[in-house]
């Protein structure tokens, strides 16, 4: 099911990139960022092993290619600093708890950008650690201004 995901998300990207062709030439453009955030894990546990919402602090790396004066694509990839315990799926128990030692979550991502400023992004990416790996779905609203020379400066939820 997975790979039925990701070649759905592929075949969209290819799509993307022949319809931001024909809509407008445009030099392309390569951007790289770092980023600094905090990851919201829903179904965590505490050290008591209750239920609990976690924030856990993460490092990320982003690249983008830009395809058209809306469109980009990209790989955005998140490294959590920090070991936590998880619920192994979404109908609980007791003994369902994996520990996540460092994750890194690597995602492909498409934006659509709406204005001078805004831009919103949907992806697809697997989160990979010592004990298991998960798919995951990445949603990103962000806003951005430019501030001299191609420099941008952007906050993102």
């Amino acid at each position: 099911m997975k790979a039925l995901y990701l070649i759905t998300f592929v075949c969209c990207f290819q799509y993307l990139a022949l319809y931001a062709q024909e809509e407008q030439k445009v030099e392309s453009r390569h951007n790289v960022s770092l980023t600094i955030g905090h990851e919201h894990v829903l179904n965590g546990r505490d050290e008591n092993g209750k239920k609990k919402t976690l924030i856990l602090p993460f490092w990320g790396i982003d690249y983008n290619f830009q395809l058209s004066p809306r469109w980009k694509i990209g790989l955005h990839t998140d490294f959590v600093v920090e070991s936590f315990e998880v619920e192994k799926n979404l109908e609980g128990g007791e003994d369902d708890v994996v520990e996540r030692s460092r994750p890194i979550a690597p995602a492909i991502m498409a934006f659509f950008k709406t204005s001078e400023h805004w831009s919103f992004g949907a992806g697809l990416g697997s989160e990979f650690a010592k004990a298991d790996d998960y798919f995951l779905t990445r949603l990103t609203v962000e806003y951005g201004a430019e501030i001299k020379s191609g420099w941008e400066v952007f906050g993102s939820l």
